[in-house]
C-alpha cells in the first residue's frame, strides 16, 4: 500500500470531500472548450470581420510582403508561427480567402467555387496581398498587439480594418452550441451604405453572391436568426426543347446542381432527355427536354424539385468584447462605419503628432545652425557642459515651442553632421517647414470635419476599387410554386371499383389518368361518402366507387352535380357543390348521412358545366308524370354539406343524360403580376381580361419580339423585358414605334398579327443589336408625343400614328417617324385626356411605351 494512502477514517472522509465529481469536470472542461472554439476558431470578431486563422494568415503575408508573389506553402509555414492548428486548416483558409478575390491576389489554379473544383497543392500556387488589403487592413501604429501562442512573436489582437470586411466577404462557422452565417454583400453597396450612415441616413444592405443568380430577400430579416433567403438559378429558354442554366444558387456547384437534376429525373419529378455541362469562362448547363414537355412547366419543376432553388438561413453572430452577440447586418455595418471613422481619427492624430514633431525639430535645427550655437560647444570639455550650453542657447526661443525641449531633443542636435551644417540652406528649410505647416493645417481641418473626411475616404475606395464589383445577384420577388402542380406525371392511376382499391400498382384494373406520386386523389362512393387520400401503390378507400380523380385543392371551377336518395324520407335530392379543402383520409357525407342513402347520379365538371338530364320514375309510382327533364343550371352551387333541393318524392327507376351542359361560371379573370412576370387569378397586378377556353394572350417585348401564348397560370414571362401583355384579338391593329440601330432612325408601322403559332417568338423590328421597340399600342387611333432636337432647341411634336402610315404587313420596315433627332417618345393617354409619363417598368393595358435610359442614349445615337 502506498505511503500516501490515508489509514485514518477521518482522513479518508476529508479526501472524499476534496475530490471533484466527473460531472463537475465535464461542466468546467466543456465550458472552457466551448469558449475556446467560439472565440478562437469559429466566430469572427466584429472589429475586422476575421477569424483568428484568417487574421494570422494576413499578418504573416504582411510580414513577407515585398510586392512579389509567394508560394502558398511558404505562407503556410510563416503562418504556423502564429497559428497552432496545423498546415491543413491554414491552407484551406488561404484558398477560401483567395477565392473571394478581395484581400489576396492569386496566381495558379485556385479552384472554382462554381464547379466545386479544388485548388492545386500549396507548393504549386502563389499569392500576395492585394492593393486594397494593403490600404485598408494594415497600420502598425493603430494595431493592438499580443504575444503569439509560444511567446516568441507579436501578433495583432484585431487588425485595424477601415472597411466593412465582415459583410463583404461573409463568413460561416460552427462552434459548440453556437453557429454563425453571415452572407457576402456587394462591395459598392456596402460603401454607399457606409456613406449614407455617415450622412445620418438609414440604409438596408442585401446580400450579393459571387455565383450570381436570382434572390428573394422578402424574409431576409436583416440577417438575423429566423430569416430566410430563396436563391434561384437563372434559367433561360434556348428553344422549345432546350433550357440553359446561366447562374447557379449560392452554396451549390455545377456538379451538385446536375446531380440534383438527374436524381429528380430518376424519381420522375421532371422529364428530361439529357444534361450537358458546358461551363467554361461562364456557367452554362444545357438541359434537353423530353418530347412533349413544356419549358415553362419544366422550369417550375426544376425550382421545386432540384437545387435550382435553395433556401439559405442567415444567422449573424459576431464576437464583441470576447462575447458572442447577435446583430443585424445593418447594425454591423453601422458599427464598422463608426469604427472606420474612429480609426481615421487616430491616424490623423498620429499624423498630427508626427508633423508637429517634425516642425519642432526643423525649428530647433534652424535655430541651432543660424544662431551658431554649435560653435559655443567647441570649448566644452564634458558632455554635460555640451548639453547645458545648447540648452542655454535655446532659452530665448523656448516659449515659441508647443512643448518643453528635452535632453533627447538636444542630443539629436548634437548628431547633426558638419557637412549638413556647412550646406544648410535657410530658404529650403523654410520651404520644408511651410509644407509641413500646410499639411498640419489640412490634418487639423480634417480632424474638425471628420465625417466629411470619412465620406471622402469611402468615395475614394469606391473610385479606386469599385469597378468590376457591380451587383451580380438580381433582386426578385418569387412566386410560390406548388410541387403537385409542376411535378411530371410519373405514375398512372388505376381503380378497382367493386373491391374499393385505388393506386398506381393496380395495373390489371381500370386506368383512370396519368398522375404524379405527389398527388392527392378524391374518391366518391355509392353510399354518398367522399374521401381525399394520398396516392399510393394500392390503397383501400371503400367498396362501390363511382368516381375517382386527382384532387386539386382550392379548385373553384370544379363543380360536382349530384342526385341522391335520402334513406329516411325516400326523397330524391339534387345539388351542385364544390370540394375546396378537406382533411386527408377523413370521410365526408355528401348526403344527409341517413341510413340507406345512396347516390343515383353524379358528374364532375372541371369548368362548372350544368347538364340536362331525363329522370324516369318507377311504373308503380303514383306521380302523374313519370318522365321529366331536369336542368342543373337552375340550382345554385353550394358547399359539400348542403342537403340540396327535392327533385322528386317518388321512387326513381333511372336517370339519363339528355344534353351536355355549358359552364355556368363564366370566363376566368386573368391578372398579370409584373413584379414576378406571372399570371394569376388572385387579383394580383392588373387584369388583362376574362378568358374562355380558346382565348389567347399576346406579349410584346422590348427587343421587338412578340409571341402568342395560352392563359395557363404556369406560363412564365421575363418581367423586365415585357412591354405589353394583353388578351389577343386578331382583328386589332398593332401600332408600333421603334428605333433602328443600323440606320439610327425611328420608324412607325401598323400591322395585323398574321401568325398563329403558339409559344413562338416573331420579331417585328430590324434585327440590329441596338434596335429597340419603344411604343406598342392596340388603340384604334393611337397618338404619341415626340421630343425632338431642332438644332440646339428642344421641341415637342404630336403625331396620330394612324395618319402616318396605313396598315401593312408585319414584316415591313415602316415609315420614318420624323426627320429630326428624337430624344424620346411618349404615348398620349386618350382615356385620361392627359399625357402619360414614360415607363420603364411593365405596363399592362392596350398602350405602352418606355423611355430609353440615359446610359443608352449615346449608344443609340440619340445625342
Amino acid at each position: 500500500m502506498s505511503d500516501n494512502t490515508p489509514n485514518n477514517p477521518e482522513e479518508k472522509e476529508d479526501s472524499l470531500h476534496d475530490s471533484i465529481p466527473v460531472t463537475g469536470m465535464y461542466k468546467d472542461w466543456f465550458l472552457d472548450y466551448a469558449s475556446y472554439v467560439i472565440l478562437e476558431r469559429a466566430v469572427p470578431a466584429i472589429e475586422d470581420g476575421l477569424k483568428p486563422v484568417q487574421r494570422r494568415i494576413l499578418h504573416a503575408m504582411k510580414e513577407m510582403d515585398d510586392g512579389r508573389f509567394n508560394k502558398v506553402a511558404n505562407i503556410i509555414g510563416q503562418s504556423m508561427q502564429y497559428h497552432p492548428h496545423g498546415d491543413a486548416s491554414i491552407g484551406d483558409a488561404i484558398v477560401n480567402m483567395g477565392q473571394k478575390d478581395l484581400l489576396i491576389e492569386t496566381q495558379g489554379n485556385w479552384g472554382d467555387i462554381r464547379t466545386g473544383d479544388s485548388a492545386a497543392a500549396a507548393r504549386y500556387i502563389e499569392a500576395r496581398l492585394s492593393k486594397f488589403a494593403l490600404e485598408v487592413v494594415f497600420n502598425p501604429q493603430t494595431t493592438e498587439w499580443q504575444l503569439s501562442y509560444d511567446g516568441r512573436k507579436r501578433e495583432p489582437i484585431t487588425l485595424p480594418v477601415k472597411f466593412p470586411l465582415l459583410l463583404a466577404q461573409g463568413v460561416e462557422g460552427i462552434a459548440v452550441g453556437l453557429s454563425t452565417k453571415i452572407l457576402p454583400h456587394n462591395f459598392c453597396e456596402l460603401i454607399e451604405g457606409s456613406i449614407a450612415i455617415l450622412k445620418g441616413e438609414k440604409t438596408n444592405v442585401l446580400p450579393d453572391f459571387p455565383t450570381g443568380g436570382l434572390a428573394d430577400f422578402t424574409e431576409y430579416n436583416e440577417g438575423l436568426r429566423g430569416g430566410k433567403i430563396k436563391v434561384r438559378a437563372r434559367i433561360e429558354e434556348g428553344d422549345n426543347k432546350t433550357l440553359l442554366i446561366k447562374d447557379i444558387p449560392f452554396g451549390t456547384t455545377t456538379n451538385s446542381l446536375i446531380d440534383s437534376i438527374i436524381k429528380a429525373n430518376d424519381k420522375g419529378k421532371i422529364k428530361i432527355k439529357k444534361v450537358v455541362d458546358n461551363t467554361a469562362k461562364d456557367v452554362e448547363i444545357q438541359i434537353q427536354l423530353a418530347p412533349g414537355q413544356s419549358p415553362d412547366m419544366t422550369i417550375d419543376a426544376l425550382y421545386a424539385f432540384t437545387d435550382c432553388e435553395v433556401s439559405i438561413s442567415p444567422n449573424a453572430c459576431v464576437i464583441i468584447e470576447e462575447k458572442p452577440v447577435f446583430l443585424t447586418v445593418n447594425e454591423i455595418l453601422a458599427y464598422n462605419t463608426k469604427q472606420t471613422r474612429a480609426l481615421l481619427k487616430r491616424e490623423l492624430e498620429i499624423r498630427k503628432g508626427e508633423l508637429m514633431e517634425k516642425l519642432l525639430f526643423s525649428s530647433l535645427e534652424k535655430i541651432f545652425i543660424e544662431n551658431r550655437i554649435y560653435r559655443d560647444i567647441e570649448e566644452c570639455e564634458t558632455w554635460d557642459a555640451v548639453i547645458q550650453t545648447i540648452d542655454k542657447g535655446l532659452d530665448p526661443f523656448k516659449p515659441d515651442f508647443y512643448r518643453e525641449i528635452t535632453t533627447d531633443d538636444i542630443v539629436r542636435l548634437t548628431e547633426i553632421k558638419i557637412k549638413r551644417i556647412s550646406k544648410f540652406d535657410a530658404f529650403k528649410a523654410d520651404e520644408l517647414m511651410r509644407r509641413l505647416q500646410d499639411e498640419l493645417k489640412e490634418v487639423n481641418y480634417n480632424l474638425k470635419h471628420l465625417t466629411e473626411y470619412a465620406i471622402k475616404y469611402y468615395e475614394n475606395l469606391l473610385t479606386k476599387y469599385g469597378k468590376g464589383r457591380e451587383r451580380k445577384t438580381e433582386i426578385r420577388t418569387f412566386d410560390t410554386i406548388e410541387a403537385t402542380v409542376v411535378a411530371a406525371n410519373n405514375a398512372k392511376l388505376y381503380v378497382n371499383r367493386a373491391d374499393g382499391f385505388v393506386g398506381y400498382g393496380l395495373k390489371k384494373d381500370e386506368f383512370i389518368c396519368d398522375c404524379s406520386d405527389l398527388d392527392d386523389i378524391i374518391v366518391f362512393r355509392r353510399d354518398g361518402k367522399c374521401v381525399v387520400t394520398r396516392i399510393q401503390e394500392k390503397g383501400f378507400v371503400g367498396k362501390d366507387i363511382i368516381h375517382v380523380a386527382v384532387f386539386r385543392k382550392g379548385d373553384e371551377r370544379m363543380v360536382y352535380n349530384l342526385i341522391y336518395l335520402d334513406g329516411t324520407s325516400g326523397k330524391a335530392m339534387v345539388k351542385r357543390f364544390q370540394v375546396l379543402a378537406v382533411t386527408r383520409d377523413r370521410e365526408y357525407d355528401l348526403t344527409k348521412g341517413t341510413k340507406g342513402s345512396k347516390v343515383l347520379y353524379m358528374t364532375a365538371n372541371p369548368n362548372g358545366e350544368a347538364e340536362l338530364v331525363t329522370v324516369y320514375l318507377t311504373q308503380g309510382a303514383k306521380a302523374r308524370i313519370k318522365v321529366f327533364d331536369f336542368d342543373f343550371s337552375t340550382i345554385e352551387i353550394k358547399g359539400r354539406n348542403a342537403g340540396g333541393n327535392i327533385l322528386t318524392k317518388y321512387p326513381i327507376r333511372k336517370i339519363q343524360l339528355k344534353m351536355e351542359g355549358v359552364s355556368t361560371l363564366g370566363g376566368l379573370d386573368i391578372y398579370y403580376d409584373g413584379s414576378i412576370g406571372r399570371l394569376n387569378t388572385d387579383q394580383r397586378g392588373q387584369m388583362i381580361g376574362n378568358f374562355l377556353g380558346e382565348d389567347k394572350i399576346i406579349v410584346f417585348y422590348k427587343n421587338g419580339d412578340y409571341e402568342i401564348t395560352s392563359f395557363e397560370l404556369t406560363n412564365r414571362y421575363e418581367a423586365k423585358d415585357v412591354l405589353l401583355i394583353e388578351k389577343f384579338d386578331p382583328e386589332k391593329v398593332i401600332s408600333i414605334v421603334y428605333y433602328d440601330g443600323a440606320g439610327k432612325t425611328h420608324y412607325v408601322k401598323r400591322f395585323l398579327i398574321e401568325t398563329s403559332t403558339m409559344n413562338k417568338k416573331f420579331n417585328v423590328i430590324s434585327d440590329h443589336r441596338l434596335s429597340r421597340l419603344l411604343v406598342v399600342s392596340t388603340e384604334k387611333q393611337p397618338q404619341v408625343k415626340v421630343n425632338v432636337l431642332k438644332g440646339k432647341e428642344k421641341e415637342t411634336l404630336e403625331f396620330d400614328l394612324d395618319m402616318l402610315i396605313d396598315v401593312k404587313g408585319w414584316k415591313t420596315i415602316g415609315n420614318k417617324l420624323t426627320s429630326y433627332q428624337v430624344v424620346d417618345v411618349q404615348v398620349i393617354d386618350q382615356n385620361a385626356n392627359q399625357e402619360t409619363e414614360p415607363q420603364e417598368d411593365v405596363e399592362v393595358g392596350s398602350t405602352v411605351s418606355f423611355k430609353i435610359k440615359k446610359d443608352d442614349e449615346e449608344q443609340l445615337g440619340l445625342f
